[in-house]
């Protein structure tokens, strides 16, 4: 009898009542499941990480004591994250990076900010970089790099809260091995016509032999570095994602798609004037013919290519 009137009750609700209810009750139990955790990440014992003492050990799989952690010298995770006015966002974005590693270090550059983006950080837990100018676009990853202090090196935006079950597969994919861990996102390709980034991006990889990552890129975030990574591809490189994107790869690296995160989807919208120019889309596409240069100039021409049985010189 009681499951008839339930029954009954549910069906004179409307459909948008009854959505926003499971909607809730959903949002509830994810809060449940996730608000609370935090990774602790174990170690191979083949891995370059892998301590060669009790004190370093302890401090990578999140069993500190205090009296170690006075000598340990570094953390084992850098979560870099550039921010410009981006008060309302970022004390969330930042408490997701905490819950990423026990012993995590949180970088906010924020730069050229005119809110409380700053401040809110420092509530957070953040370590806060400011600077009062801007320092333009991807200059943060560089800034933060440069001063980070952990073996790996996670790189996020102030604009977009990714929940911290979407960023520890990419810290665990740099101590599985990997050098590069990259979103596994390759953008809205069944779209007609194809954003030109979105086109860039498949074209580099394709570029370099390496059709299979898709569109996946240093340009999108989230992506993590091993500190080896970093020594090849060169702190400078940074400031320019499909650049650093190259010279990883050529330089051998282990570089790879592990997770996929639809930063297209959870991304803020901004407005923007119709028909006006697309200032950022422009500087990315740039990026990508700097990438390309650097190629031809490492690898000749043809960015090392064969030119099969053409003689040039006789059509000259």
């Amino acid at each position: 009898m009681r499951k008839q009137r339930n029954r009954a009750s549910f069906a004179t609700k409307t459909r948008k009542k009854r959505t926003r209810r499971v909607s809730e009750k959903r949002r509830i139990q994810s809060r449940r499941k996730k608000g609370t955790k935090t990774y602790v990440f174990s170690l191979p014992p083949n891995h370059s990480f892998h301590a060669n003492n009790r004190r370093e050990a302890h401090e990578m799989i999140g069993e500190v004591t205090e009296q170690d952690r006075e000598v340990l010298p570094q953390p084992v995770l850098s979560v870099i994250i550039p921010a410009m006015n981006e008060e309302r966002t970022i004390a969330a974005v930042v408490r997701e990076a905490t819950r990423i590693c026990r012993d995590a270090e949180v970088l906010v550059i924020v730069n050229g900010s005119t809110d409380g983006t700053a401040n809110e950080a420092e509530r957070a837990g953040a370590r806060v970089l400011h600077y009062p100018e801007a320092l333009g676009h991807d200059a943060g990853r560089r800034v933060g790099a440069a001063s980070a202090r952990g073996q790996i090196l996670l790189f996020t935006d102030a604009d977009i809260l990714i929940p911290a079950e979407h960023l520890a597969p990419f810290v665990q994919a740099v101590l599985n091995g990997v050098d590069v861990a990259l979103n596994n996102y390759n953008g809205p390709v069944t779209r007609s016509p194809v954003h030109p980034v979105v086109e860039a991006k498949h074209m580099l990889n394709s570029l370099l032999s390496r059709s299979d990552l898709g569109g996946a890129s240093m340009t999108a975030i989230p992506h993590a570095l091993s500190r080896q990574a970093l020594e090849i591809i060169g702190i400078s490189s940074l400031e320019i994602p499909p650049l650093a994107h190259a010279k990883a790869i050529f330089g051998g690296l282990r570089v790879q798609a592990v997770h996929h995160v639809p930063v297209g989807k959870w991304n803020a919208v901004r407005s923007t004037k119709r028909g006006g120019a697309d200032l950022l889309s422009q500087v990315v596409l740039n990026d990508h013919l700097e990438a390309i240069r650097w190629m031809t100039d490492t690898r000749g021409p043809r960015g090392g290519y064969p030119d099969l049985q053409r003689v040039r010189s006789l059509a000259q």
